[in-house]
């Protein structure tokens, strides 16, 4: 009687925990089999120990470039679609204009149309226009589906803002320049954040949109799916570790340092 009652009562953790342990499952396998050494090329079955691959992450060829192309898309998308989503952002929340109810449910069209569907329609357009599928082809497709996501992120910070605040700058006779940077800006910033590192992940792990409009370009994600025809390197896994790492990092840290502020405020 007294487990039972003690599963009531913690019923709610174990499942977040059983959930949180199935998300992370793969990541697991991943890391595990990044010290793998199989015998054939696919790297499926445990063969033996070996840590060859995390000292020669790059043995593969086209793995580095692939990665590297990956990281400046991503980075260059990040910034395209942070910096249109933020002021789309504003303006959705801040001014009032013909067409804003358009506006705004054409902004999460995108969100809800299958990428496949994106895709294809984005192919027709760089054909029609005569553009030459590539680098800048992938940039300009993962700045348009990443939009959507940044202003949503961003828009829901701007709208949680109390707009007493800025009122309180002005009538210290701060401009509005000032304002915005010293009081707006840093209100906002977590929501910036916050759809910036999504647009990243988004654009870094995209494939059907980038497969359809790459040409000859081959990104990461293209790169392991060409390469699991053939075999699959122990180095994709390395990869694949180190950016969940990093990832974790991105999120540990900030939080680490927040409580650490917070506990000497206290």
């Amino acid at each position: 009687m007294a487990l039972v009652n003690w599963f009531k009562r913690n019923l709610v953790v174990i499942a977040g925990l059983l959930t949180l342990a199935y998300l992370l499952l793969p990541n697991a396998v991943v890391t595990v089999f990044s010290f793998n050494k199989p015998n054939g090329r696919f790297n499926y079955a445990w063969q033996q120990f070996s840590a060859d691959a995390w000292k020669d992450p790059c043995g593969v060829a086209g793995l580095c470039a692939s990665l590297s192309l990956s990281l400046r898309i991503a980075l260059w998308a990040t910034l395209g679609a942070t910096a249109l989503g933020t002021a789309i952002a504003f303006a959705l929340v801040r001014y009032r204009f013909r067409a804003r109810g358009a506006v705004n449910s054409l902004i999460f069209l995108p969100m809800a149309m299958p990428e496949v569907v994106m895709a294809a329609s984005l192919l027709t357009l760089f054909l029609n226009t005569g553009a030459r599928l590539g680098f800048w082809t992938v940039l300009i497709a993962h700045v348009m589906f990443c939009l959507s996501f940044v202003v949503t992120a961003v828009k829901a910070r701007v709208m949680s803002m109390d707009p007493r605040l800025e009122q309180a700058a002005q009538d210290l006779y701060a401009g509005p320049f000032q304002t915005f940077v010293r009081v707006t800006l840093p209100i906002a910033a977590p929501g910036i954040a916050a759809g910036a590192l999504l647009a990243f992940a988004l654009s870094f792990d995209d494939f059907i949109i980038t497969n359809f409009n790459a040409g000859s370009t081959v990104t990461f994600p293209m790169f392991v799916w060409g390469s699991a025809q053939r075999g699959t390197p122990v180095q994709i896994n390395v990869i694949g570790t180190a950016m969940f790492v990093v990832a974790v990092l991105f999120v540990l840290v900030p939080m680490a340092v927040g409580n650490r502020r917070n506990r000497h405020r206290a």
